[in-house]
């Protein structure tokens, strides 16, 4: 119960003969098998976050689409763009940036909200395929469009993409225990550990072999046993929707109205910057588990929350005299939330038992997608309110 399935052997001969065991594989063997995981999961977080990434990365030019004769792409081609609406300070946008947000949330809310329920049952390689297709297809239509209608198709496209691959790949690492054990320091590692690594050594992620299904997995939990599993979650989830709903209420609600005009950057160009070092900030601290590793995830959630205020009064007051200022604040956003994700994820892969591990990463899926989906919801008439105001 203690291992994945793959750890043990079942011989076709009659019920007395004697299971011969399994010769241990050598320890380098081990660590390759740990490297070949940890680079395969990194891989597949990094493919399947770049295109919900780069539609909020986009989502200025999404909603401006100014398309001169000649010019096929949603950049504006001079460098100095002409500003929406000239009387406000804040070259607001008629719309938010948050709507873009919400058509690249809510499909991912939905995909997470139901996978807990029966998600489980659709195999793996299906999943995987589903969500590259959508992928692919989200940069199509949003590459040959000629309206912000047909873009935001193809945000949704990128959002269905991305919620199902979350969902996939975190509940796959329950199967790989050993990842986890391979982004912790040495001294971190349970007594368990060795006999995980060579669980996972001999079923490698990239590789030929598919992961065999484990005794006690979450296909086997009782409804009553999922609501005791979340409720014992609440202590991860509550923590990271504060974190996520803070964070992109400044990435959706306030980027686009932190404009400075005294810099040569356009206000197109600013808001690529600001989306730019929040996304390095948190890629620099997803992957420094090996690091740095925090418990009380809390404490993020309280320092994000400073964030935001010190941010929100900055875009009511105006006290901040340089763009430089911001960039640092940003990037530091980023770390935050980056590290908020991966702790969270690591804590709860290492104090839950194996045969609720694959539910409970699938059931903490939603904790970033809910706050994200709450501040994009309170960005949307924050923009509106500004904009009419200045």
């Amino acid at each position: 119960m203690g291992g994945c399935a793959g750890s043990r052997r079942r011989f076709s001969d009659s019920e007395g003969e004697e299971t011969v065991p399994e010769p241990r594989l050598p320890l380098l063997d081990h660590q390759g098998a740990h490297w070949k995981n940890a680079v395969g999961f990194w891989l597949l977080g990094l493919c399947n976050n770049f295109s919900y990434v780069v539609m909020l990365s986009a989502a200025h030019d999404i909603l401006s689409h100014e398309r001169t004769s000649g010019n096929q792409s949603h950049v504006d081609p001079g460098p100095t763009p002409i500003p929406h609406n000239s009387s406000s300070r804040f070259d607001c946008n008629s719309v938010s940036t948050a709507a873009v947000l919400l058509a690249d949330i809510l499909p991912t809310l939905i995909i997470k909200l139901l996978a807990p329920l029966g998600l489980h049952l659709l195999p793996y390689s299906p999943r995987v395929l589903v969500s590259g297709i959508c992928a692919a297809g989200s940069f199509v239509l949003v590459a040959f469009s000629h309206s912000v209608g047909t873009s935001l198709c193809g945000v949704v496209f990128a959002s269905i993409s991305s919620g199902l691959g979350e969902v996939t790949f975190l509940s796959l690492t329950a199967f790989y225990p050993s990842y986890f054990l391979l982004l912790t320091s040495p001294e971190a590692q349970d007594p368990g550990g060795e006999e995980e690594a060579e669980s996972a050594a001999r079923q490698p992620l990239v590789g030929t072999e598919a992961p065999e299904s484990k005794p006690g997995s979450s296909s086997s939990l009782s409804l009553r046993e999922r609501w005791t599993v979340f409720k014992g979650l609440l202590w991860y989830i509550v923590p990271l929707v504060v974190v996520y709903f803070a964070e992109y209420f400044i990435n959706q609600g306030l980027f686009e109205l932190l404009f400075f005009r005294n810099t040569s950057l356009s206000h197109a160009q600013q808001y690529r910057w600001y989306q730019m070092l929040y996304q390095a900030g948190v890629f620099a601290s997803r992957s420094s588990l090996r690091c740095c590793r925090i418990r009380f995830t809390w404490a993020l959630a309280l320092l994000q929350c400073l964030n935001l205020a010190f941010l929100l009064a900055d875009v009511w007051f105006g006290f901040l005299p340089s763009i430089y200022l911001v960039f640092l604040i940003i990037l530091y956003e980023g770390l935050l939330g980056g590290a908020a994700y991966v702790n969270t994820f690591h804590n709860i892969a290492l104090e839950t038992s194996d045969e609720h591990r694959e539910f409970a990463m699938a059931a903490t899926c939603i904790s970033d997608t809910l706050g994200i989906s709450l501040s994009g919801l309170l960005a949307l008439p924050l923009h509106d309110f500004l904009c009419q105001l200045s």
